[in-house]
């Protein structure tokens, strides 16, 4: 970490009006966004890019498990025309981004996102974990504290969910299945009734799922769990099946007045591209309040 060996310049020598920077953290991760610039760009690899949208706080999407950061581009443009930085790291193995991905826990993952939060966020950031994401997150703010301002997790699950849904969601990315079976799964498992869930039947990554399902596997819950100590958003999809309504309160309950509980309705599981404008909403309103 640290010194300009970490800083990796992507892509063959031709002029253009961005440049592709790749950080890479010491575990390899490498992230990417783009900078408005009229030089050459630099050669080397040519790292998949994702913007740094805006400018003030920093907020850092996480996205949900074996799919990208491009799934948050109505929410990140919105959160930037509000007075936001918008930072969207790609997970490990997605993209040009790199590191190992055998024998690997969340707290690597942690480790990536401060990598980015300390390099891009001026050191401190709201983290949004979507689904997946939010257990990222929450490591984050546990082995980190130092780093972030508050955590939103966003379509969140209960402590325990029916393992039927961890079929579904096995089956919605998976590209060898006819895509009326993966619908199927992403409507029982991510998408509201009258949802368009066809959007879904892209931007899956297969590849990394199983290293990350095992990531989460190698901690134990209680780890994670608390989130840390910052303040907390329990951003909610009303008709979540990993978070019913009989569960609601399970957050607030534990952890009392740390816990902000939002419900947004006509929404499951993926809820950002469900309902962008009312996530960005409750976001605005719960990040202002933030000290």
């Amino acid at each position: 970490m640290g010194g300009p060996e970490s800083i990796k310049h992507g892509c063959k020598e031709r002029t253009e009006r961005k440049i592709a920077i790749a950080i890479q953290s010491a575990a390899g991760l490498v992230w990417a966004h783009d900078r408005a610039a009229t030089q050459p760009s630099f050669r080397g690899a040519c790292p998949r890019t994702r913007e740094v949208q805006g400018n003030g706080p920093a907020i850092v999407f996480l996205p949900s498990l074996a799919r990208d950061s491009d799934d948050y581009d109505a929410v990140a443009s919105g959160l930037a025309d509000a007075g936001y930085r918008v930072l969207r790291p790609q997970p490990r193995g997605i993209g040009r981004s790199r590191g190992p991905m055998k024998n690997i826990s969340l707290h690597d993952f942690a480790r990536d996102v401060a990598e980015v939060v300390t390099r891009l966020g001026a050191g401190r950031a709201v983290l949004v974990g979507h689904a997946y994401g939010n257990w990222v997150a929450r490591m984050t703010a546990v082995d980190h504290p130092q780093l972030v301002r508050g955590v939103v997790i966003a379509a969140a699950a209960a402590k325990q969910y029916a393992p039927e849904l961890t079929v579904a969601v096995t089956k919605a990315g998976d590209l060898a299945l006819p895509d009326n079976e993966r619908l199927e799964a992403l409507r029982f498992a991510f998408f509201a009734p009258g949802n368009d869930a066809t959007v879904w039947l892209t931007g899956w990554h297969p590849e990394v799922r199983d290293s990350q399902r095992a990531a989460l596997a190698a901690v134990k819950q209680d780890e994670w769990w608390s989130g840390g100590s910052a303040p907390l958003l329990d951003l909610q999809a009303a008709q979540d099946p990993f978070k019913p309504a009989t569960k609601r309160n399970e957050m607030k309950n534990e952890f009392s007045d740390r816990v902000t509980l939002v419900v947004i309705d006509n929404a499951s599981d993926a809820l950002i591209p469900e309902q962008p404008k009312a996530v960005v909403d409750a976001l605005v309103e719960w990040v202002s309040l933030l000290p």
